[in-house]
């Protein structure tokens, strides 16, 4: 087997494979800001596989999103609606999708190129998120990346893998051919 087989084994069950590493990263995790730069990817196999690579031009920051639906404040004034539609909103689009718009509006000068899963708890989910500067020189020379130099925010106009599934173009065939 080689490295990166290793590493999607390993993480095909993290929290038994992991142990303690796994318990000692969230709490430290949960001390940390919302949207995190880290230098090194925590799945390198899977960052690779969705484009990012060592080298200038490409950063790499993990963010925490919170679980479960949604909520909407009450009505605080007046009498008490029947239906005042508090619970049981979800917020549209996916958890990954808000974690890249997360880094995106914090990071205003990259654009997301990709995400991945990387932890959660009983309150939080925790996503890597690879971002890449469209205006340094390394990027705008590599013919393989350069193409993102030409568009501005992606992550918000749906363009991502978490974004295209959220508007329901995650497959192919019958029934996909659709836009929302």
């Amino acid at each position: 087997m080689g490295m990166y087989k290793r590493i999607r084994v390993l993480w095909k069950r993290p929290k038994e494979n992991l142990g303690d590493l796994w318990k000692q990263r969230l709490i430290d995790w949960r001390k940390q800001n919302a949207v995190e730069r880290i230098d090194k990817p925590t799945r390198l196999d899977r960052a690779r596989n969705l484009g990012y690579k060592a080298k200038q031009g490409y950063v790499l920051a993990r963010v925490r999103v919170r679980r479960g639906g949604r909520k909407r404040p009450r009505p605080s004034k007046g009498r008490k609606p029947k239906k005042a539609g508090v619970k049981r909103f979800s917020p549209g689009k996916n958890l990954r999708h808000i974690a890249e718009e997360k880094a995106a509006r914090k990071f205003i000068n990259l654009e997301v190129l990709n995400s991945y899963y990387v932890a959660e708890d009983g309150i939080y989910k925790w996503y890597e998120i690879v971002l890449v500067d469209p205006n340094h020189p390394v990027i705008k020379k590599d013919r393989k990346i350069n193409w993102i130099s030409g568009s501005r925010g992606r992550v918000f106009r749906g363009k991502t893998s978490a974004g295209r599934k959220s508007r329901g173009l995650h497959g192919k065939g019958k029934g996909f051919e659709k836009s929302r």
